[in-house]
């Protein structure tokens, strides 16, 4: 049998999990860059009968697997990612598997953004490198209000943290109620006062038609001046024309991201010229521990398909 890991960026995958015991039933390829266009991508997986996704980072769609013939088993790492078409797949008669994580690692970044945004640390690290001594004046988070949009599981966690800096906690969803606020701890507000009463913005949505382009230039006017957005989430969400325009133009203070319209970001991309930017290479999920997990169960999810009995099978 033949595998491929796709979008191993830092070639970890066989250090972090055991594989040896696949050693005498398949044989493995490690892709650490990304394959370019759907074109690129059939060519050189062409032959495959496992694919080991490491999330969206290349998209399966239908018009692909279509051209993979003989493909038996997709993996994606995490248990959901829309970027796989799960009908497809499942009428070409090929399995799809997920793995868990741990924790909540995009929560950790979401909050190193923050704290690196309210207190200037980029700035100050390389002013004190450059023989500078306080330049810069950073903010209090005590006081200050977050607005947290989404309050699902991760939405939760990054808001109880905002709770435990004494910070005005607020959210809104589309489906938000008051009960699921009253149990997190925080008030339920409209999207407009999520938007011009925060100090600090931060996204905890997944993707979706219906929060695709959820933030775009006339929320992004809503913001306090001295207001920053953070997205951990994912890229489109925020409509990108909008907040670079936003950014230039100062209309508020500044943006932490993770996440892109595309990934890897290019290099002349304007968000890499900005100075009111921390930018991340989408990292919230990329933690050894993470790794370590979601490739110690792909291992598992091939071994139980080999066997004839998948686990975390998930369905169209």
């Amino acid at each position: 049998m033949q595998i491929a890991i796709l979008d191993d960026y830092q070639n970890v995958s066989q250090k972090l999990a055991d594989w040896r015991s696949l050693d005498d039933k398949a044989t493995i390829k490690v892709f650490d860059k990304p394959l370019g266009d759907e074109d690129a991508v059939a060519s050189a997986l062409k032959g495959y009968d496992v694919i080991v996704c490491m999330r969206e980072r290349t998209p399966i769609p239908a018009s692909l697997i279509k051209r993979l013939q003989g493909l038996q088993l997709i993996i994606t790492t995490g248990m959901r990612n829309r970027s796989i078409d799960m009908q497809a797949a499942h009428d070409q008669g090929i399995t799809v598997c997920g793995t868990s994580g741990l924790g909540a690692p995009a929560g950790e970044l979401a909050w190193a953004l923050i704290i690196s945004l309210m207190k200037n640390i980029p700035a100050d690290d390389q002013s004190m490198r450059n023989g500078e001594w306080q330049p810069n004046i950073g903010r209090s988070l005590g006081g200050k209000t977050l607005s947290v949009i989404g309050l699902g599981k991760l939405g939760a966690y990054v808001a109880k943290i905002g709770l435990a800096f004494e910070m005005d906690v607020i959210a809104w969803s589309q489906n938000l109620t008051d009960e699921r606020a009253a149990e997190v701890g925080v008030r339920r507000v409209t999207k407009e006062e999520a938007l011009s009463e925060a100090d600090i913005v931060t996204i905890q949505l997944v993707l979706s038609d219906r929060s695709r382009g959820l933030i775009g230039a006339p929320e992004l006017a809503l913001m306090k001046p001295s207001a920053f957005l953070v997205n951990t989430s994912r890229g489109p969400i925020v409509e990108e024309a909008a907040l670079i325009d936003a950014l230039q133009n100062k209309r508020i203070a500044g943006a932490g991201l993770d996440v892109f319209d595309v990934e890897p970001l290019p290099v002349s991309h304007p968000f890499r010229s900005l100075t009111n930017t921390i930018l991340t290479p989408h990292t919230g999920y990329v933690t050894r521990e993470n790794l370590i997990q979601m490739y110690t169960h792909a291992v598992e999810d091939i071994t139980a398909f080999l066997d004839g009995n998948p686990v975390r099978v998930l369905e169209p």
